[in-house]
């Protein structure tokens, strides 16, 4: 009889196979969707915890290069207070065009 698996002699090892197929086919849409969501999610707070770190290591850097460029033409006193003003200026512009962007433009 062709049809039994018991006298084929290639049965052990087209069952393997066919098991080997099943398994490759479950491990790649299950186990390495939930790998990029886990990625994902990691990258996600990491970015969500350095972003914040690097705009305020950006404004004091800024700050400090504006007071060393001011400081050419003035003294270093005024400096400091002009280069508060610029960055505060830059700063107020910066999260007045972010407030009127946070609604859509049918409402604005």
């Amino acid at each position: 009889m062709p049809g039994n698996p018991l006298t084929d002699p290639n049965w052990a090892a087209d069952l393997a196979d066919t098991i080997d197929r099943y398994v490759g086919k479950v491990r790649t849409t299950v186990t390495d969707r939930a790998v990029t969501a886990v990625r994902a999610v990691v990258f996600g707070i990491i970015i969500l915890i350095a972003a914040p770190v690097t705009f305020t290591l950006l404004v004091i850097l800024g700050t400090k290069f504006l007071q060393r460029l001011v400081a050419i033409g003035t003294d270093h006193d005024s400096s400091v207070w002009v280069s508060y003003m610029i960055m505060g200026g830059l700063l107020a512009i910066g999260g007045s065009l972010m407030m009127r962007k946070r609604y859509g433009n049918e409402e604005a």
